[in-house]
């Protein structure tokens, strides 16, 4: 059993989604994607936060496209030909995030997980690194979905609610 800086416990396998991010590796758990689909373009939503790209139609659903590097602090994102959106479901709440490309789908075991030093997760958004995975060419960092998407513990300095998009309910 393996504990990381916020105290969840992580046992057994995890499977996960890896893809690649401005050059960096991120990962996220299977059981979070609902799919993965090549780039397409979105329509842009006035009055959103400056990571979130804009809607697509989904089946039906609308969708918000949320640049994942941006959310992150890193350069924004364009999609390309290569590009994927990665479809997550957090609870009720469907979001697509744009990633530079998905790397692999593996099963890792708990014990690869490390946790994040507490210093390097002081912020409420930094909370959103879950740990590390280490491999041959370098790390892997678990992303929390549900701290990502502002759906996490709370926000005690405030970086996450003006980054909130409204995202899609399922029905």
């Amino acid at each position: 059993m393996l504990s990381n800086s916020r105290n969840q416990a992580v046992v057994g396998d995890l499977d996960i989604i890896a893809f690649r991010l401005r050059g960096q590796e991120f990962c996220v758990e299977t059981t979070k994607v609902r799919e993965i689909r090549g780039w397409v373009a979105c329509t842009p939503v006035p009055y959103t936060p400056p990571d979130v790209l804009g809607v697509i139609n989904l089946r039906g659903e609308v969708v918000p496209i949320i640049d994942l590097a941006r959310r992150l602090g890193m350069e924004m994102t364009s999609g390309t030909d290569r590009s994927a959106i990665v479809v997550a479901e957090v609870g009720d709440a469907i979001v697509g995030l744009l990633v530079d490309s998905v790397s692999d789908i593996l099963t890792v075991s708990s014990s690869k997980i490390q946790s994040v030093p507490d210093v390097v997760v002081a912020g409420s958004r930094a909370r959103s690194t879950r740990g590390m995975l280490t491999h041959e060419q370098g790390m892997i960092c678990l992303l929390d979905l549900p701290q990502l998407l502002g759906g996490g513990d709370g926000n005690q300095d405030g970086a996450v609610d003006h980054a909130r998009p409204s995202v899609a309910t399922r029905h």
